[in-house]
């Protein structure tokens, strides 16, 4: 079988391109660098592209340390279901030294129906193992190396348009401030608004929309979970709001604003157009149909109790409460035994 010279992306990708079977079968694939999420895309397009070509392909995973020429060959074998096979070894960095040449060996003759992925985190150690490794004709390697701070936004720009859509740069720009670099949360973040706003190029007022002020966005996290009783998810969140400081006033604002929203709902005729809906209830016509489901989950007179529950924690608050997260995880409890209550 002819082989490809072994090849090396310069700088991480939003996603590789997708391989086809033909690129990982009988061959090796080298994910190197410490950006856990890019190595993990790598990994899981090798498996697309093996379960791709054989529905019944076997996947399966070692550790480095674990790992010799025996219990790779078992790995390799061929099963009673299937010859092919894809193969998973994790923190190459830590193969024991004398594996060395057997993990070399196997590489310069791949087993023609198995795709073996090796990943190694990043580091010095190993270092003499891929400089081998990276000789040969029939390794592939992807790096997976951390961002640096300006490439970010080409990252969030590349990701929608994966997705089949436009960003503009100051979007990009934006959403990386609002949302940070961790880049599951920013891919997350993409992925959200595309697919709610479908067809249309994400602008940084779209961003503004969803993300505008992390601080903001946090508390109308917390006050959305609890409304729609969802007490941990709720209480979750106010806890990582607590965390980075977001001030209780944010919070019980964003209460306040999920109550008035619920009130103005119930009063609405059914049926009216989003964007209409959304300028009666004075929010993005993207949170219409969610506060018309909970709006009817809630009946007026838990919708009263929740008002007067949401103002009392706030003058609580603005009184300088002694234990403010107290005042606010008893908010969450109460909002979301009110709502629990309409279930029964």
């Amino acid at each position: 079988m002819a082989r490809s010279a072994s090849r090396s992306s310069s700088r991480p990708a939003a996603r590789p391109a997708a391989p086809a079977p033909g690129d990982v079968l009988g061959h090796v694939t080298l994910v190197t660098g410490k950006e856990e999420f890019l190595g993990e895309r790598t990994v899981a397009a090798v498996r697309a592209a093996v379960r791709q070509h054989d529905g019944e392909a076997e996947v399966s995973e070692a550790n480095a340390l674990d790992l010799t020429l025996a219990t790779l060959g078992e790995l390799a074998a061929p099963s009673l279901f299937s010859t092919t096979r894809c193969i998973v070894v994790r923190a190459l960095e830590n193969l024991p030294d004398e594996s060395y040449d057997g993990i070399v060996d196997y590489a310069k003759e791949p087993v023609e129906d198995v795709a073996l992925v090796l990943v190694h985190t990043g580091g010095q150690k190993g270092s003499g193992l891929l400089t081998r490794l990276r000789k040969l004709p029939a390794v592939t390697e992807v790096k997976s190396e951390e961002l640096r701070a300006s490439e970010y936004p080409s990252f969030v720009q590349a990701e929608a348009r994966r997705l089949g859509t436009r960003m503009d740069p100051d979007a990009a720009q934006a959403l990386v401030q609002a949302v940070g670099t961790d880049l599951r949360a920013v891919s997350s973040a993409v992925d959200q608004l595309v697919h709610d706003f479908p067809g249309e190029s994400v602008s940084a007022e779209r961003v503004g929309q969803y993300f505008g002020g992390r601080a903001e966005a946090t508390s109308f996290a917390v006050a959305d979970a609890a409304f729609a009783g969802k007490r941990l998810a709720a209480l979750e969140e106010l806890r990582w709001a607590i965390e980075r400081g977001v001030a209780g006033v944010l919070v019980t604002s964003a209460f306040a604003g999920s109550a008035r929203g619920l009130a103005r709902a119930k009063g609405l005729r059914p049926g009216g157009r989003d964007n209409d809906v959304a300028r009666d209830l004075g929010v993005p016509p993207w949170k219409v149909r969610s506060i018309r489901e909970q709006s009817r989950a809630w009946s007026e007179d838990q919708l009263a109790a929740a008002v007067r529950a949401v103002a009392q924690a706030d003058a609580d608050i603005k009184g300088a409460a002694s234990d403010a997260a107290y005042t606010l995880e008893r908010l969450v409890l109460t909002i979301t035994e009110l709502r629990s209550a309409s279930r029964s």
